[in-house]
């Protein structure tokens, strides 16, 4: 097994969060052959083709940039190939064939917003805040068929402010993630970690909370929940897919709120205001107070400014 500075690396991935990890590899002087990113997609009003995050980075860095459509595609197999890496880095890729992860001799490593094995899945970020978790973490681990279940590396705690949103989580996360991908390599390069399978630890013992991919149902605010578990849901579902409800018939997307456990005798789902300064919604033993929001075929804004252009029915 080479050391760190000899291992020839091919790094896949492609939103921001994991350019924070390749700019980190880069900064400290490890060895990245290529990157592996999206092809370019049509974004925007004139539906130009858009690159990822990470493919920029790759240009600026002179980089090798490979962007396959099939991962099973032979060509772009053989381009893998013969780049002869020794290791695989994924951050935020998509799901990897055998073919791909068990090419490079000493595997592929991937890093994971949790601390496996709770939390596997497509949203780990949002479902731990949704569900009211105090604390999460970043996991290493090495890549194997079952998504999210390889034998892990390395994790690191971070705990979750009580007000924090799943967007802000995301930003601290990529950073520490990005550190603890760079301590893996060094340890593992190194000799100096050994793998522990995933059904060794301690929390396989209980229930494993999951983050399935989140749909729009899931969106939809209850009201006829509490005001923490819908207030957890805001916070988990902010910046993006945003939680919602209806005001007068329209979508109304709430990005940030506030809650207390005033008594009333309107019913859940209603909402009050006095038209110039909140904008609140009754839920099962609370009120949900409305700090921004974003209503159909409107732009996002906090509650002030609403309230002064919207007149009620």
């Amino acid at each position: 097994m080479p050391a760190l500075r000899d291992c020839r690396i091919v790094f896949m991935g492609t939103p921001a969060f994991a350019v924070a990890t390749l700019a980190k590899l880069v900064q400290e002087g490890c060895n990245v052959v290529a990157v592996v990113t999206a092809p370019d997609k049509p974004a925007g009003r004139g539906m130009q083709l858009s690159q990822s995050a990470v493919k920029t980075y790759a240009i600026e860095h002179n980089l090798p940039v490979f962007q396959p459509i099939k991962l099973k595609d032979p060509e772009f197999l053989s381009s893998l190939s013969a780049l002869q890496a020794d290791l695989h880095v994924v951050v935020a890729f998509r799901m990897l064939p055998e073919v791909v992860w068990n090419m490079p001799p000493m595997g592929t490593l991937n890093l994971h917003g949790s601390l496996l094995p709770a939390y596997r899945g497509a949203a780990p970020i949002n479902w731990a805040i949704i569900n009211g978790e105090k604390q999460t973490g970043v996991t290493t681990f090495k890549l194997k068929q079952e998504i999210d279940t390889g034998d892990v590396l390395l994790q690191e705690i971070i705990p979750i402010r009580l007000d924090e949103s799943a967007g802000e989580l995301h930003d601290e996360m990529m950073l520490i993630g990005a550190n603890l991908m760079h301590k893996t390599l060094v340890g593992y390069c190194g000799h100096h970690l050994n793998p522990l399978p995933q059904d060794a630890m301690s929390i396989m013992h209980g229930d494993i909370p999951i983050a399935p991919k989140l749909t729009t149902d899931r969106a939809r605010i209850n009201w006829q929940s509490s005001v923490h578990e819908i207030y957890n849901l805001i916070r988990g579902l902010s910046p993006y897919p945003t939680a919602f409800t209806s005001l007068e018939g329209k979508m109304l997307k709430i990005a940030k709120a506030t809650y207390d456990d005033e008594n009333a005798t309107i019913a859940p789902g209603n909402f009050d205001t006095d038209g110039k300064s909140y904008l609140r919604f009754r839920a099962l033993n609370g009120w949900i107070n409305i700090l921004e929001l974003q209503l159909e075929g409107k732009k996002k804004m906090d509650v002030l400014s609403f309230l002064r252009g919207y007149r009620f029915v």
